[in-house]
């Protein structure tokens, strides 16, 4: 059955390959040989021909691609009081590559006042009559990173004060989005699907965290941040193990957090990667409850082989031995450009499994 409200049966996780003249753009505002107002007048081009094409392709939830933004979390994060931006000794390590060596962290009490992308919200509900969504960072992701490196003891003594300010600051912030007429909404979700990962819980035990009360703090935080929301706006959560020019931090079945996820935290739909065996088989899905919606994400945005709906059609098929086909929807496992530099692959392949997942979702749901 087809679907009239979020998440959609073909669905999409949020960023886009960025386009060759807001590259240009960008470039040239960093060497400030363009104004913010120049750079703000391709941004504004440039996403609106994007929605065209999203609307073209058949997607029913429209996004801005990301396309004002150099990173999927740090740009919202730095937009909230008392955190700030800064350039960290290294960057982040994902296989075979570390990140920009871009942070944030955290300088004072953390609040919310303003956001500037509520009005990248409001542009993108203008351009189009289909469903606006937005996607903004979990909560998870100032302290997942680095721990207590962007939390410092002397700013926040108490990681428990330091969560409840958080929580309160993403509250205020989302019901500013609901406020702007935003209706669907995405928290990306690194840090908890990376419990899943047994090295990096490792990692979290070695630098002095607790892995499964770190996991229950970040749920706690998502269910903060929706607990102003109006009855009519949809919350999902999109899991990722990583995502960075094609490569990927983690891997591990869901099982570690399935309890977690589809028993404590109260989103509305699930992103899923399932578009290799780093994520595991279907059978945590069984946990789902029946009020929840999973967006399988099979198809893969790291690469541009274009996936066959034969085999697209036989993993839903998997995934019903474990839920009801009319719990689940189909999109890619995550954006194709979590980050300016985008994935490895071309414009015309992102597209192009765009397409191929509105087609088979027709085909699949009706």
């Amino acid at each position: 059955m087809k679907r009239t409200k979020p998440p959609f049966r073909a669905d999409h996780n949020g960023s886009l390959l960025r386009t060759a003249p807001l590259k240009t753009a960008r470039e040239k505002r960093a060497e400030n040989a363009i104004s913010a107002g120049e750079l703000r007048e391709v941004e504004d081009s440039e996403i609106a021909k994007i929605i065209a094409r999203q609307e073209e392709v058949g997607l029913q939830a429209i996004t801005d691609g990301e396309f004002r933004r150099s990173w999927w979390h740090l740009d919202y994060l730095e937009g909230l009081d008392g955190v700030e931006g800064y350039l960290m000794d290294q960057g982040v390590a994902f296989t075979g590559m570390n990140t920009r060596p871009k942070g944030v962290r955290v300088t004072g009490k953390v609040g919310y006042s303003s956001h500037p992308m509520i009005d990248h919200f409001k542009f993108v509900q203008a351009h189009t009559k289909r469903t606006a969504k937005m996607c903004i960072p979990s909560p998870s992701a100032i302290y997942g990173r680095t721990g207590r490196t962007a939390v410092p003891v002397s700013v926040y003594p108490s990681l428990d004060n330091f969560f409840a300010d958080l929580g309160q600051a993403y509250a205020k912030s989302v019901r500013a989005f609901a406020d702007a007429g935003c209706r669907y909404l995405q928290l990306d979700e690194v840090f908890i699907a990376m419990l899943c990962d047994p090295h990096y819980r490792q990692t979290l035990s070695d630098r002095g965290d607790d892995p499964d009360h770190l996991g229950k703090s970040y749920a706690d935080l998502i269910n903060m941040a929706m607990s102003d929301i109006p009855s009519d706006m949809v919350v999902t959560m999109h899991l990722c193990r990583g995502n960075y020019r094609s490569t990927f931090m983690g891997s591990g079945g869901y099982e570690p957090v399935a309890d977690l996820l589809f028993n404590r935290i109260k989103v509305h739909g699930y992103f899923m990667e399932y578009d290799s065996d780093r994520a595991g088989g279907f059978e945590p899905l069984k946990l789902a409850p029946k009020d929840r919606s999973i967006v399988l994400g099979l198809v893969t945005t790291k690469t541009g082989k274009l996936e066959s709906k034969d085999d697209i059609r036989r993993r839903i098929d998997e995934a019903t031995k474990y839920i009801p086909l009319d719990q689940l929807c189909l999109s890619p496992q995550c954006g194709f450009a979590s980050t300016e530099e985008g994935n490895t692959l071309a414009e015309d392949e992102q597209w192009a499994k765009l397409r191929m997942i509105v087609d088979l979702a027709g085909e699949v749901w009706g």
